[in-house]
């Protein structure tokens, strides 16, 4: 990548929680942004200077298109959730292994130098035989979404070792903060914010014993921002706070800055749901020169602001 112009880089799924952060960031460290999302879909941030690039992700000719004159691609696609995945496998592979395999041909044809993909920290290994999860451990997904994500990782060292295209792999946990969705199927803090403030009950899969690793998503894009550049012998990453919290947890700390008791009802715990999760994050830490820094208290803090801010504008 040339020292002379800014890096160009690519954001696929550029509108979603995720990318519209990532955006930002790649923004104000002077990268040059392209963003690629549907067309029917709101951006959730566009600063000056990004150039959106609409289209399918399972469109071949939409995602050369965008793919043209940049350095590096993230990778943010996903069509399936991890609670939806199992109900449809063979969509699952169609959407996103076989999407993902033509995006690598087309980026290989189009000169791309890196590709960041964000993986999934959480479903990739299955049920943990250590807490916390290092990246050596066994991956063995009990969802079609860590399925297919795991395959992509694996694609991308099949690509790197035939065509010599750089990627970096950011096993992401759970990330969570302003933009995020309220009324979703996934997301458990925004979801039950959401609630909480809608004055609506909250239930909960189980006793609420649930350990997750929660994220801030200033912390998760700095991590991003990182791998952009970095060009060491590792290529996977666990990106998390290496911190568990339970659902309790969650509605406790969401009680304390919102000074409202959450009404809660617990229902039968569901199958896929994996007991404890915690990421491991020492690799990125020396790697990567990577931390999170970023509290959850204080992150529930700043999303609760925004979410305040933005319900007081009727949206």
């Amino acid at each position: 990548m040339s020292m002379n112009r800014p890096t160009r880089t690519l954001v696929l799924g550029g509108k979603g929680f995720i990318g519209s952060h990532l955006i930002d960031a790649l923004v104000r460290r002077g990268f040059a942004v392209r963003a690629f999302d549907r067309a029917n879909v709101p951006a959730l941030s566009s600063p000056p200077g990004v150039e959106w690039a609409e289209g399918d992700f399972t469109h071949e000719a939409d995602v050369a298109r965008a793919l043209k004159e940049i350095d590096v691609v993230y990778h943010l696609v996903s069509t399936t959730l991890p609670q939806t995945s199992n109900a449809d496998p063979v969509f699952d592979v169609a959407t996103n292994v076989e999407g993902s395999i033509r995006m690598l041909q087309a980026a290989v044809k189009a000169g791309v130098k890196k590709v960041v993909f964000i993986s999934s920290g959480g479903t990739v290994y299955g049920v943990p035989r250590q807490v916390p999860i290092p990246e050596d451990h066994p991956t063995n997904p009990i969802s079609s979404y860590g399925i297919t994500k795991l395959a992509v990782e694996k694609y991308l060292h099949l690509f790197h070792a035939l065509h010599k295209l750089d990627y970096t792999v950011l096993r992401l946990s759970n990330p969570f903060g302003e933009r995020q969705r309220t009324q979703a199927a996934q997301g458990a803090v925004a979801v039950f914010m959401g609630k909480i403030l809608r004055g609506e009950p909250i239930e909960i899969w189980g006793d609420g014993s649930v350990v997750r690793d929660y994220v801030y998503i200033g912390d998760a894009v700095a991590a991003m921002i990182q791998a952009a550049t970095y060009s060491g012998e590792a290529r996977v990453f666990n990106i998390g706070s290496g911190v568990g919290i339970s659902l309790n947890d969650i509605l406790a700390g969401l009680a304390q800055v919102t000074g409202r008791k959450p009404d809660v009802r617990y229902a039968p715990g569901r199958a896929f749901d994996v007991p404890v999760s915690v990421l491991d994050i020492a690799r990125a830490k020396a790697a990567l020169d990577w931390a999170p820094v970023t509290p959850f208290t204080t992150g529930l803090e700043k999303m609760l602001a925004w979410m305040k801010a933005d319900l007081a504008k009727g949206s």
